[in-house]
């Protein structure tokens, strides 16, 4: 029986786990992101893998990470937070020193390929998935394969040019991630940027503030805007938005309230729907392309 160790790279935490060919987890855990060197990240991620081996056969290792991957050779021209993988090949390395086949994607791209593995896309050819956290991620999946663009920046989304009311709010990643619903929250309360607050605490007193209330609406309106633009390029049968804030059960509904007052909406209507994975959403789409890049049957 094949099992693999799937790696879901974070700027925070690296979750890990060891898994079959149809997705089935035998166990995980995670451990702090080590960014200081090269050498250090390096360490981690290799101890987990040798740990690994005492117990378990190990076929093949997938990573699923931040940046821009090209997914042909593994070298990744930039790493999103993890900087000290900008230039490097994290493939060769791992290969080099546990002699076990490696291949990477970016974890946007992970993702969707974990829908259409065995989530909420499963049986779509063409679709959007949009991240929303830190930053807004993207993966592009049309015509039953995974857009990476020419240069591998296909689905860097949260570059789009969207509509913000203050200043620095000029792409989606500045006005439409839940960091900037935050930040907004905090400037409007007078809170400390470093003192830690969630989504879940501004829609929550949204429900009786009305000024919060305000900040969450024009929130979702941006929200809205990139959504109508992706939908109108691309023409997916579906849009599913993932991320934490992904778990608040009205948020679809408030988002298509938003896309209905928006006229040209109604020419090109798609349904949305929420991911079905979560925080496994990484690992298993890291999965998915190492079994299609070594052309393995993908059972479900």
């Amino acid at each position: 029986m094949d099992k693999y160790i799937a790696f879901d790279v974070g700027g925070t935490r690296v979750k890990h786990a060891v898994l079959l060919k149809d997705g089935t987890f035998l166990e995980k855990s995670d451990y702090p992101t080590d960014k200081s060197t090269l050498e250090s990240f390096v360490t981690d991620m290799l101890l987990v893998i040798k740990s690994y081996q005492k117990e378990h056969e190990i076929t093949g290792i997938a990573i699923s990470m931040p940046g821009f991957i090209d997914v042909e050779t593994g070298y990744s021209e930039t790493a999103g937070a993890i900087t000290v993988l900008n230039g490097k090949n994290l493939k060769e390395i791992v290969e080099e020193n546990c002699s076990i086949p490696t291949e990477m994607e970016n974890d946007g791209n992970c993702v969707a390929l974990a829908e259409k593995f065995n989530g909420n896309a499963s049986h779509c050819n063409s679709f959007v998935c949009i991240t929303i956290g830190t930053g807004i991620g993207g993966g592009l999946y049309l015509n039953n394969k995974i857009h990476h663009g020419y240069t591998f920046r296909g689905g860097e989304i949260g570059y789009m040019v969207t509509l913000g009311d203050q200043p620095g709010q000029q792409t989606w990643n500045e006005n439409g991630a839940t960091s900037s619903l935050i930040n907004s929250y905090k400037a409007y309360k007078g809170i400390n940027p470093s003192e830690p607050v969630e989504g879940f605490d501004v829609f929550a007193e949204a429900e009786y503030n009305p000024e919060v209330s305000d900040i969450v609406e024009k929130w979702l309106e941006r929200t809205s805007y990139g959504i109508l633009n992706l939908v109108a390029t691309l023409n997916p049968e579906k849009v599913l938005i993932g991320g934490g804030i992904s778990g608040r059960e009205d948020l679809i509904n408030r988002i298509e309230d938003k896309l209905e007052k928006i006229k040209w909406w109604h020419f090109i209507k798609v349904p949305i729907n929420v991911c079905k994975h979560k925080n496994d959403a990484g690992m298993l789409g890291a999965l998915h392309h190492f079994l299609a890049k070594n052309q393995q049957e993908i059972k479900v």
